[in-house]
């Protein structure tokens, strides 16, 4: 429950970051010089990280809600 939204979390940090340093570096070792095709790129790769991230929001979130102890329902 809460474990998943903590997984959930890390698993998104980790993964975004991890995404970030790849799509860099293949920039950096393909793209020629030109502003408009580095400008296409980052807009599509920035674009492409939104499914997955969506899909494992959706996932964090069907987590049971937190009840604190003691508290009635």
């Amino acid at each position: 429950m809460r474990l998943r939204i903590l997984a959930g979390t890390v698993i998104l940090i980790l993964g975004l970051t991890a995404y970030a340093m790849a799509v860099a570096s293949v920039a950096r070792a393909v793209l020629p010089d030109g502003t408009l095709v580095q400008i296409l790129f980052y807009a599509c790769a920035g674009i492409a990280w939104l499914a997955p991230a969506a899909r494992l929001t959706r996932w964090m979130q069907r987590a049971a809600p937190y009840h604190p102890p003691g508290a009635s329902s």
